[in-house]
């Protein structure tokens, strides 16, 4: 009786919903009532009521959200007969029709996130299984891999059950044989310091014949040579934290079908966006919305996936599929895709295990995320999720949200041009009065706001999704475009991580964005032409008008993502405190405090600087996470600043040995608190209406910023003063 009262009551409220949504009534009736529904919101988010109270807000906001695809579709398109007016309008209507199916799958997988897990350690007593740690490398630097693999190998498990494998596809047979002689000299010299490097530290090498199916070919390698039960992968400039294993090893024996434990990325660097605006030490990066929250929701329905590093698979379920899937250039989601339709399962721990690097230019972050648009795209043509055998229902909403996410290039680019059509050729596109267009659209998009800030806002600011869409779009649309005329053309591409921005400088793709933001200038030229020459079309001038202002404010803004600081250091210094002891130049030892460590330094604060000068190769020692008794490194004093009654010393690594990079991967990366900490310093909600304030002086600012950087650096030149 108690179920069948609560099917009655859930059909009656889909009722009264259905009447609310297709109910036809005035403007000033549809005004009152979607303001009514808005306040209620606004209470709800301003008193942080959550649990069912969060499922009314969104309800209430779905209301506004599907009345308003109900007008636009019932009482907006042009007339068919006029296809000069009917195509955009269709196209539009099409790209509006695609946001709104994204913000519902959206809320579907976001409904009710899985708290964060509790942590969990092996126990005295339970089994140890085999661990095998792959670390795929292309082209990535001596120093790089030095500190990940050293980062691995102090992983805290018992040495006779974890190997760790260099995987090394930049020192193939092919590459030393080359018919380049310098090629092949480079890859000999690499194969060679990359094999005693390993040697030092105790990991094993391991190359191939040839380059075959990229990062997943060269992952299947190391699967034939290798026996562990478990298979962690790690990519080359991701460093593991001590804990990695302890933290996750232990769920695989509570399921025997789990074939998947996935971590969250977290970055020592900021992105092209971050470091070009300044954003990075205050406001949450790009990556923590997906990890913080859309990863947990996708766990609560069994579809959290294999993001390529990071993570732990069982090797049982790998033979299933035969290794990790090659055949788009996604080989992460690919295979998380194929074992999830054969019944297999996976967790998401949301604990920031592992530190890496992200691109440091535009142009290469511009690339890798060309690489997961496309990859993303060739999986929804070979494996349209909603018609995959095998996925429960939930997972196939799941993994179409994932996937048809990265169409996001189509709409964005459609918004951005669609004020053109009725502001240089007249076009009536969108057949709505101005009183029509502010009571639905306007209700609609304030509506959109607020719910994805109630969902998100602690992940990401207002108005920052839209920027890094648009900066994105600008060079994805043509790549996606060239995977639907060709979905098996894309090759794997190793995003470039270790660079340097050590001149001020436009990126080199910066010119579009240029073009664009001239073209928005000339439409809002054009704007106050027709307002001042056709006042009886004045309010939809202005309508649209504002339309074309929102681009601009948004271009702007990424005149600024484009104008490329110098970054002063090559890695950024996370905060520590660590003992230690410093020797001066009459060789005795002066206690201190290691107070923040990089990939390239350390800090180190003592109370007194006597014999310690700016300059001077010196020694350091302190006692690592691992070990018992304190050991030595070698650093370079290069500067000396005085602080309160002591002084702090600014000191570079001067590594020549395996047991080097071990001690600066103790300091860096050993402790996963440090990054835990330092995540959950960023992550506050701001609100809208400080986000939005902030936003646009943000935007004014990088306007100016970049035309600046345009007359500065139009003509090529450079600069390494900002």
């Amino acid at each position: 009786m108690g179920k069948a009262f609560t099917v009655l009551l859930w059909l009656i409220c889909a009722g009264l919903t259905l009447i609310l949504i297709t109910v036809p009534v005035s403007l000033q009736v549809h005004l009152v009532m979607a303001a009514l529904l808005l306040l209620a919101m606004l209470v709800i988010k301003l008193l942080h009521l959550d649990g069912n109270w969060r499922l009314l807000l969104l309800t209430f906001g779905t209301i506004i959200v599907l009345r308003y695809a109900f007008w636009r579709t019932t009482s907006t398109l042009p007339p068919v007969h006029e296809l000069a007016d009917f195509v955009p309008g269709l196209i539009l209507y099409l790209a509006e029709m695609y946001c709104i199916c994204m913000l519902f799958l959206s809320l579907f997988v976001v409904l009710r996130p899985l708290p964060p897990r509790p942590s969990i350690r092996l126990g005295k007593d339970d089994p140890v299984p085999t661990v095998d740690i792959f670390i795929p490398t292309y082209n990535e630097d001596y120093d790089l891999l030095a500190g990940t693999l050293a980062a691995a190998k102090a992983i805290d498990y018992p040495a006779d059950r974890m190997t760790v494998w260099l995987l090394d596809d930049g020192g193939t047979e092919a590459k030393r044989n080359s018919a380049d002689a310098d090629a092949a000299a480079t890859a000999q010299e690499r194969y060679q310091q990359l094999q005693q490097l390993c040697d030092e530290l105790g990991c094993r090498y391991l190359t191939r014949a040839l380059n075959e199916h990229a990062k997943a070919g060269n992952l299947n390698n190391g699967l034939a040579h290798s026996s562990g039960e478990y298979v962690a992968v790690f990519d080359a400039d991701h460093a593991p934290a001590r804990d990695f294993l302890q933290e996750t090893v232990p769920y695989f024996a509570r399921d025997q079908r789990l074939f998947l434990v996935q971590t969250p990325h977290f970055f020592l660097n900021p992105d092209p966006l971050e470091r070009n605006l300044r954003t990075f030490e205050v406001m949450p990066s790009e990556n923590e919305m997906f990890y913080g929250i859309i990863q947990r929701g996708l766990d609560r329905w069994n579809a959290a996936f294999f993001c390529g590093s990071a993570a732990l698979l069982r090797r049982e379920a790998l033979a299933v599929t035969n290794g990790f899937a090659g055949r788009s250039i996604t080989e992460d989601c690919e295979t998380a895709i194929e074992l999830h339709s054969k019944g297999w399962n996976s967790i998401y721990v949301d604990k920031p295990l592992v530190a890496g690097l992200q691109p440091a230019t535009f142009a290469s972050f511009i690339g890798q995320r060309t690489r997961w648009a496309q990859g993303m795209m060739q999986i929804m043509l070979f494996s349209f999720p909603l018609f995959k055998p095998g996925l429960k229902l939930v997972q196939r909403l799941a993994y179409l949200s994932s996937t048809m996410f990265w169409l996001f290039p189509l709409p964005r680019m459609i918004f951005l041009f669609a004020p053109f059509c009725y502001l240089f050729f007249d076009l009536q596109i969108f057949t709505a009065s101005a009183g029509e267009f502010t009571a639905y659209t306007l209700t609609y998009f304030i509506v959109n706001l607020v719910m994805q800030n109630s969902l998100f806002g602690r992940w990401r600011w207002p108005w920052i999704s839209e920027l890094y869409e648009y900066i994105q779009s600008v060079h994805l649309l043509g790549a996606l475009l060239s995977v639907l005329r060709n979905p098996t053309k894309p090759t794997f591409k190793v995003t470039a991580k270790d660079e340097n921005v050590d001149v001020s400088r436009l990126s080199e793709l910066s010119r579009p964005f240029y073009l664009i933001f001239l073209l928005l200038i000339a439409a809002l030229a054009m704007t106050f032409y027709k307002f001042t020459t056709e006042p009886y079309q004045a309010e939809v001038t202005l309508v649209v008008g504002g339309w074309n202002v929102f681009n601009l404010i948004l271009a702007g803004c990424a005149l600024g993502v484009v104008s490329e600081r110098r970054e002063q250091r090559s890695s950024r210094r996370v905060a520590v405190e660590r003992r230690c002891e410093i020797q001066d130049a009459q060789g005795e030892w002066v206690r201190g405090t290691i107070i923040d460590v990089s990939s390239g330094g350390l800090a180190i604060r003592v109370p007194n600087a006597a014999g310690l000068g700016r300059g001077a190769p010196t020694l350091v020692r302190f006692t690592p996470l691992s070990q018992t008794e304190t050991t030595e490194l070698s650093v370079f004093v290069r500067s000396t600043t005085p602080e309160g009654k002591g002084t702090v010393l600014g000191a570079r690594y001067m590594p020549k040995r395996g047991q080097d990079y071990r001690l600066i991967a103790d300091l860096l990366y050993a402790n996963s608190a440090n990054w835990q900490q330092r995540q959950r310093s960023r992550q506050v909600n701001i609100g809208l209406i400080r986000g939005t304030a902030r936003f646009l002086a943000l935007a004014v600012y990088q306007t100016g910023r970049g035309l600046g950087y345009l007359m500065r650096f139009g003509s090529g030149r450079t600069s390494s003063h900002e």
